[in-house]
């Protein structure tokens, strides 16, 4: 149940960047749209611990912030493998990533609470 609220909130995660940034272009419907949300959640499943694990002291000197490069490189990797999704420019994956990282702590956060 868990992975399918995350898959969901990849999607809105998606859905949103798509709606707020100018240079981040969805264009596909709502099935491909989860698609998009489940493939970001296995990547961030299976590729991102690795990421981590390899680049951790960077993440120790830079104090946590090379996780943002971290999330900006899985996000031009969904790109890479969803051909619907469009982004153009650094700072749109800087943002989208904010974005879409906001999303996911705040829903994160919503669903442990009705857990408890």
């Amino acid at each position: 149940m868990r992975f399918i609220i995350q898959i969901l909130t990849n999607a809105l995660a998606l859905f949103v960047a798509d709606y707020l940034l100018q240079n981040f272009i969805f264009e596909g419907d709502i099935l491909t749209l989860v698609i998009a949300g489940l493939i970001l959640g296995l990547i961030n499943f299976f590729i991102k611990p690795i990421l981590k694990l390899v680049s951790a002291p960077l993440i120790l000197l830079s104090l946590g912030l090379f996780t943002l490069v971290i999330n900006m490189a899985l996000l031009w990797l969904l790109e890479y493998l969803i051909p619907e999704l469009t982004i153009n420019g650094l700072l749109t994956y800087f943002w989208a990533t904010l974005i879409m990282t906001a999303i996911n702590i705040v829903l994160g956060i919503k669903t442990k609470k009705k857990k408890d």
